[in-house]
This record gives structure tokens, C-alpha cells and sequence, in this order.
């Protein structure tokens, strides 16, 4: 979308991603990562006009509309208080929001947070609840997804082992990064093969965690990411913001490469000035939930063209060091608090450009993708940063 005013990631913060957190509420969980971007950002919550929060579907956790009741722990009493939900690509959802509360110059520094705290409820029961006029899911998302892969892997001839390479990867990757739920830095292709099949193709290994975890961003209009670069401290600029939903079933659907993930992608691109992106492209986070949606999505955001995915990662191209660096901090199957997950994503994107990655830093990224996705691939959100301001 084009915007009258820029808009910067000014600072984030994450909690270390665990399976239970009992020793804080959801708004101690918020705090957490809330506090930490305030201070990554070198700002205030009074220097905050509004705050944006998003999580999964309230049943998840078994706490209707719990923004509410947090409302005074987090610092959002008198302020702006908005409430985003997009199924799993809610936490990249919620930081478009409030991207965009900045791009239209109605606040100058607006604070997102999205969380999950799953340990308190089970996603597979939610899951499972009847909706109206739509089947239930009865096997967990897995269950759900697994026939979309093996419908790619008859399209695109994908060998048997690529989803295994892109577990053993994302999870050699978490072990890099301090804040992931799993460290696994022996990871393996063949110790992923040998893992037990829950839904084939899809093995243990190849699976996301359940965890628990929040995640913020701080986003500052453009006096104010002036102002901190001229402190001497680096800022992610927002070159381009895109979501797009389509309906969960309707007549010829492609689930292995929906139509608003293609929608969204070239959306992104054309707003970020971006006409090749496995060239332009530096680093992508990407939501992968279970490892073969990598080459699922390689596709579909266009990287590269229909069946090409899986020979992307399967070249090594999507390792720290490829043509296309994808999950560094270790991804979605490193850790996963559904409600934050997107937003992860979009956070590892800009602390990318940031260059403030650390050990899993991806050397010279000046442009990085962050992706999200939700529900049966039907919801679809992402941005675009960069180290250098964007041209109107």
C-alpha cells in the first residue's frame, strides 16, 4: 500500500520461549517482551500513543477477550487499545495495524505486542470445536495440513527428505539463538527421517513445539527513527506492509499456494520497489509451522516458480551463508506461542537490517521479509524491511 508518512521499528523485545510459563500471568508475559522493546527502543510507555495486541483464537487459551481484563497491567489505560485477530498470522497482522496507525500520521510511536500462553489451554481441542456450516478439524492442524503437502509433493516431485532438511536446519538455527523453545544444534537430516510419523509426511521432528511467549515491536514515525539514527542507534525502516484473506473453502481452492498469499506477495513487492526478490531479498522469515510449508511458501511468496521450492532449500540456498537465508532465528519449529509467532517473525525480520541478530545474524542484510499465515492458509500478512529509508 502506499502511505503519506514512513514508519521505522524503533526497538523489540521477545521472552525466552519456554513449553509453561507459570510464573506470570498473560499480562506478565506482555510485560516482558513489552519492556524489553521499550528498551531496545529507548523510549517510554508515555512516549506511547496507542497499543495494538493480537493473539490466536481466544479459545486457545480458554480466556475470552483477556485484553480487557489486562488492559491496566500493560500500560494501555488512557491510550488507544486495539485488538487484532487473524487465526496464526494474527502477530503479523497486529504489527501491520499498527504500522499503519504511524503511515497515516494519526500517532507517532505506537506499540504492538502478541503472545501465547497455551500451557493454560490446548489448541488441538480448540481446534476441534464446531463452527458452524464448517466440518471440524478432529486432528489438529497437523491432520489438516498434511494432505496440502502431500499434494505438493506429488505436484512438484519433491524428494522424500526435504522436509527433513528444512527441520534440521531451523532447529541447527534455534540453537543460535538464546530466546528459542528448542535447542538442537545436532540436529540431523537422518535423526529427523527416523523420527516417528504423526501424519504422513509429516514427522515428529518436522513439527512445531507448543509454547509459550510474547513478542513487541516499537514503531515510530519518521522524526522519530531520524532522531534515533542520529543517536547513533539503528532502526528497521518499513518499506512496504501487505495482508490479504480468502474464504477457507470454495470450489477449485489451491490450498498448496493460496490465492491471497500469492495476492499479498506480489501486493509487497510492488509497494517495496522489488521486482526479483530471491535477488533483492537479503533474509526472509517466513511461517513454517511444519517444515514443508518452506518450499510451499518459497513458491507462493514468488521467489522462485511453481515446483522450483523444494530445489531451492534442497541446494542449500535457504541455510545462513545461501542465496536466500530463511529462518536464521530458528523459525516457527523452533518456537512457537501461536498468538506471537507472526510477529516473531516480523521482529527477527527487522532485528536483521538492525544487525542486531547476534550469533544468527545473516552478514550485509539490508532487506528482510517477515511472513505469517493463519487459519487453512487463508490469512495472510507480511512486511518488508530495510537498513535505508524508503523513497515515497
Amino acid at each position: 500500500m502506499a502511505h503519506n508518512h514512513r514508519a521505522a521499528v524503533l526497538g523489540t523485545g521477545q521472552t525466552h520461549y519456554v513449553a509453561k510459563r507459570h510464573d506470570v500471568t498473560m499480562a506478565g508475559l506482555c510485560r516482558e517482551a513489552m519492556d524489553r522493546a521499550l528498551t531496545d527502543g529507548k523510549v517510554g510507555i508515555d512516549d506511547i500513543d496507542a497499543i495494538v495486541i493480537g493473539k490466536a483464537p481466544d479459545l486457545f487459551e480458554g480466556s475470552m477477550m483477556p485484553e480487557l481484563a489486562m488492559a491496566e497491567a500493560i500500560g494501555a489505560v488512557g491510550k488507544r487499545l486495539i485488538r487484532v485477530h487473524t487465526a496464526g498470522s494474527v502477530g503479523g497482522s497486529t504489527a501491520n495495524v499498527a504500522a499503519s496507525l504511524v503511515f497515516a500520521g494519526v500517532h507517532r510511536r505506537v506499540l504492538a505486542v502478541a503472545w501465547e500462553k497455551q500451557s493454560e489451554s490446548n489448541a488441538m481441542w480448540a481446534l476441534s470445536i464446531p463452527v458452524p456450516f464448517t466440518k471440524p478439524v478432529g486432528a489438529g492442524a497437523g491432520g489438516f495440513f498434511a494432505p496440502h503437502v502431500r499434494s505438493y509433493i506429488r505436484k512438484s516431485d519433491a524428494p522424500d527428505h526435504i522436509g527433513a532438511m528444512v527441520a534440521a536446519k531451523d532447529r541447527r538455527n534455534g540453537a543460535m539463538n538464546p530466546l528459542a523453545h528448542l535447542h538442537q544444534p545436532e540436529q540431523t537430516v537422518e535423526k529427523v527421517m527416523s523420527s516417528q510419523m504423526l501424519w504422513d509426511p509429516i514427522r515428529y521432528d518436522e513439527t512445531c513445539p507448543s509454547s509459550d511467549g510474547a513478542c513487541a515491536v516499537v514503531i515510530g514515525d519518521e522524526r522519530a527513527a531520524d532522531d534515533a539514527v542520529a543517536a547513533g542507534d539503528p532502526v528497521a525502516w518499513i518499506h512496504a506492509t501487505a495482508m490479504r484473506t480468502e474464504p477457507l473453502a470454495f470450489a477449485h481452492r489451491n490450498v498448496v499456494s493460496p490465492q491471497a498469499g500469492r495476492d499479498a506477495a506480489v501486493a509487497l513487492w510492488k509497494a517495496g520497489g522489488i521486482s526479483n526478490p530471491l535477488d533483492e531479498i537479503d533474509v526472509a522469515e517466513i511461517y513454517v509451522p511444519f517444515s514443508w510449508f518452506e518450499p510451499m511458501w518459497l513458491e507462493n511468496l514468488g521467489f522462485v516458480g511453481e515446483g522450483d521450492g523444494w530445489k531451492l532449500t534442497e541446494a542449500g540456498e535457504t541455510e545462513i551463508g545461501g542465496r536466500l537465508p530463511v529462518n536464521p532465528s530458528g523459525g516457527v519449529l523452533s518456537s512457537n506461542p501461536i498468538g506471537a509467532s507472526g510477529m516473531i517473525r516480523f521482529a527477527e525480520a527487522a532485528i536483521q537490517v538492525m544487525g542486531k541478530a547476534g550469533d544468527h545474524q545473516v552478514d550485509g542484510a539490508r532487506k528482510a521479509l517477515g511472513h505469517a499465515y493463519g487459519g487453512g492458509s487463508q490469512y495472510f500478512s507480511m512486511w518488508l524491511v530495510g537498513a535505508g529509508k524508503p523513497a515515497h
